[in-house]
């Protein structure tokens, strides 16, 4: 699966990386999965390297109600 390389900064938490690449915090689970190496914890430490993986839209779209969706 493709996807992206984030580095983590001082106070980064897995729910504003989910936030920050899909505008979606249900995702937190796909991305502790995507890292088994990365901890499992509240905030994670600086300067860790985190896969992002990359989701078609669609995917992202269709789990939002319609009055959420782009037109």
């Amino acid at each position: 699966m493709a996807h992206l390389i984030h580095y983590t900064a001082d106070g980064d938490r897995w729910d504003l990386i989910a936030w920050r690449y899909y505008r979606d915090v249900r995702q937190v689970p796909m991305l502790i999965a995507a890292n088994p190496h990365a901890p499992n914890a509240p905030v994670l430490p600086s300067g860790l390297r985190l896969r992002v993986p990359l989701i078609p839209r669609a995917t992202q779209t269709q789990a939002l109600p319609p009055w959420r969706r782009d037109a």
